[in-house]
């Protein structure tokens, strides 16, 4: 193990952010935007969930007397910003091998959202924010107040944060060492019973038809905005139900096994690490139920699997990098007898890898959408392109 090169991951995720400000600057206005679609959700009809940050979007875009648009721009830049920074935080004087590196650079973490930029700046990078802060807090009773009172904002922001409350659980069971886990998880789970309340309360009472005419006439006669995309399925998809059935037409063998192979290819340089976690295996198998079985579940109700397969690992990764920075966990040091590990200390073989690993593929955002190829070449050049003909040509 050596210290992590932070000058690579600062020049990363600084390119990184350039591009996600170019891309959000390009898209803030293309009337069928997936993000924007979600971020124009607010309360002007009624409450309806995921309409908080439409709202403060209306509400700052009304002080400022700015577009909505705009204003949801502003807020997705700093929005992103943080992101970075927060993760920036969290891989600083990380001590690491090779093996690290292709976890930190799995194309289904970082990248993803800017190979797919209709997944850029979606909600959930207010829940991995918040999951980030949570992992900066020392203090338990800060620990506490925050899952009493963050935690039902983070459900108001995007509910299905409900599915990754195992992941803030096995971060505090870790982390306090606790013995009796059936006892651990009951008594946390008072902490978060005033989420769990909210998030099924929004599950149980959808929008009605009246109130999504309401904010949809609001958006069309404040802002000549419609109430398209994530808006729209507010009504459409409103139930559990309909969560559910809109998906069983588009399951095939194909589509399981493709996202079998995504998971497993993009997961697999932390389930190398994780395998040498020094630590009883039955405790490592349990925690990994214990976590995915609710993304299993979430995984059924989305049709945007692409993104479903980037927050499992976000949270996974965060978890595990948290973990063994926190010498909470401890990888044996006979990793380094891992065929993988021996193979990457040809440094040919490790570029080649790591840029076919890293750059080479990420997974579409639908379900039923086939695997993408070079990332790492088609993110500058589809900006390059842009640019030229969009600024600089005749």
């Amino acid at each position: 193990m050596y210290p992590i090169n932070i000058k690579y991951i600062n020049f990363y995720l600084f390119i990184i952010f350039i591009f996600s400000v170019f891309y959000l600057f390009e898209k803030h206005t293309v009337g069928n935007d997936s993000t924007i679609s979600e971020w124009i959700i607010n309360y002007e009809g009624g409450f309806t969930k995921r309409g908080i940050i439409g709202q403060i979007s209306i509400i700052l875009s009304n002080f400022f007397e700015i577009k909505l648009r705009e204003s949801i721009l502003i807020l997705q830049i700093i929005l992103v910003g943080i992101y970075y920074l927060l993760l920036r935080k969290l891989l600083i004087n990380l001590k690491i091998n090779k093996i690290f590196y292709f976890a930190i650079f799995s194309p289904i973490f970082i990248l993803y959202p800017v190979a797919e930029i209709e997944v850029l700046a979606r909600k959930e990078y207010f829940i991995f924010i918040s999951f980030l802060i949570f992992l900066f807090i020392k203090k338990k009773n800060i620990k506490n107040f925050y899952k009493i009172i963050i935690l039902p904002i983070n459900v108001l922001v995007w509910e299905p944060v409900l599915f990754f409350f195992p992941f803030w659980l096995l971060i505090d069971y870790v982390t306090y060492r606790k013995k009796k886990i059936i006892n651990f998880v009951l008594k946390e789970l008072l902490k978060y019973l005033p989420a769990i309340i909210l998030g099924f309360y929004i599950a149980i009472n959808p929008i009605s038809e009246s109130d999504h005419a309401e904010m949809a006439t609001f958006l069309k006669e404040n802002f000549n905005e419609n109430c398209y995309m994530s808006c729209s399925l507010l009504l459409t998809k409103s139930s559990l139900s309909q969560q559910f059935l809109s998906n069983y037409e588009k399951y095939s063998l194909l589509i399981l096994l493709r996202y079998g192979m995504i998971i497993l290819v993009g997961f697999f340089p932390l389930l190398i690490l994780i395998n040498y976690i020094a630590k009883k295996k039955f405790f490592i198998i349990l925690s990994i139920i214990f976590v995915s079985t609710p993304i299993a579940i979430l995984f059924s109700m989305m049709s945007d699997w692409g993104r479903a397969v980037n927050m499992y690992y976000t949270f996974s990764i965060l978890t595990f990098l948290f973990l063994y920075k926190n010498n909470l966990i401890i990888v044996r040091d006979n990793i380094e007898n891992n065929f993988f590990n021996k193979l990457l200390n040809n440094k040919k073989i490790f570029i080649i890898l790591f840029i076919i690993s890293s750059f080479g593929w990420n997974p579409k955002t639908s379900l039923t959408g086939d695997v993408a190829t070079k990332p790492g070449y088609q993110i500058p050049r589809k900006a390059l392109k842009i640019i030229y003909f969009k600024y600089l040509g005749n």
